[in-house]
């Protein structure tokens, strides 16, 4: 289901989403002409070192499909450490879930990440503990968009506890360690390139084939597998018909849900 096309976009940037003012702690917010839209919760890749909030074009696309988005940034290495940047995502989600209504949107709160975002909207996916001192079950959102991101431990984790960023770990540090404390979880979608990071679109099968095992219900699970570099299409303009790549891929998932 395609809703009403909406060409009016309103966008309020560096609002603080916690209490105690960090400077890092900040999203936009992009919003769709009109009210009761769903929002987006989206954080940008970067190692967990590096990158920005700002999607301009991602944020255009989505509120032209009514949309909104909330981007957000965190606290990232070399200050930060494990597992910081997963603290200040749950706070940013608790921050939309709450104030969205304020800014006309309802109560649909989906949350997705690409690369290291992607391992953020997997380690709230699949550890509640993270939501759970904002009485938010990850499972009773509207759904997940996790885009390229790792399930075993991240590697900059790994580097910070000393290990070879190379050894693949699934300790509490990674989402797939985390699969099966659930009996369901929210629709998600996975996104990977074919020509991925090293090893990140077999760890992608790995994640898609253990929710498999624990019989995950595979009517809610949507894989896209994208031709070319890892995560190449989220940073691509809109084409000549207006058209964002990522974003639609976003905004379909999003529309599905309501059927």
């Amino acid at each position: 289901m395609i809703r009403k096309v909406k060409k009016a976009m309103k966008l309020i940037r560096d609002i603080s989403y916690c209490a105690d003012g960090h400077p890092a702690k900040k999203l936009d917010l992009y919003l769709p002409e009109g009210t009761g839209f769903p929002t987006f919760v989206y954080f940008h890749g970067g190692g967990l070192e590096s990158g920005d909030k700002a999607q301009d074009g991602l944020g255009t696309y989505l509120t032209s499909r009514g949309i909104a988005l909330a981007t957000a940034n965190y606290r990232m290495y070399p200050t930060a450490r494990y597992p910081e940047f997963i603290m200040d995502a749950a706070c940013a989600v608790a921050f939309v879930k709450e104030q969205i209504c304020k800014y006309g949107g309802n109560d649909r709160i989906y949350v997705g990440g690409s690369s290291a975002g992607g391992y953020l909207s997997m380690m709230l996916c699949f550890d509640k503990r993270y939501l759970a001192p904002y009485n938010i079950d990850p499972d009773t959102l509207a759904g997940f968009v996790h885009d390229a991101g790792q399930p075993t431990k991240h590697f900059n984790v790994l580097r910070e506890y000393g290990e070879d960023t190379r050894k693949i770990v699934v300790d509490e540090a990674a989402p797939l360690y985390h699969i099966g404390k659930s009996p369901a979880y929210a629709p998600m979608m996975f996104i990977v390139s074919d020509n991925d990071m090293e090893n990140r679109y077999e760890q992608t099968m790995l994640m898609l084939s253990t929710l498999k095992h624990f019989r995950y219900s595979e009517d809610k699970i949507r894989l896209e597998v994208m031709h070319g570099n890892h995560c190449a299409y989220v940073s691509r303009p809109a084409d000549e018909n207006g058209v964002h790549e990522f974003g639609k891929m976003i905004a379909d998932f999003i529309d599905t849900r309501f059927n």
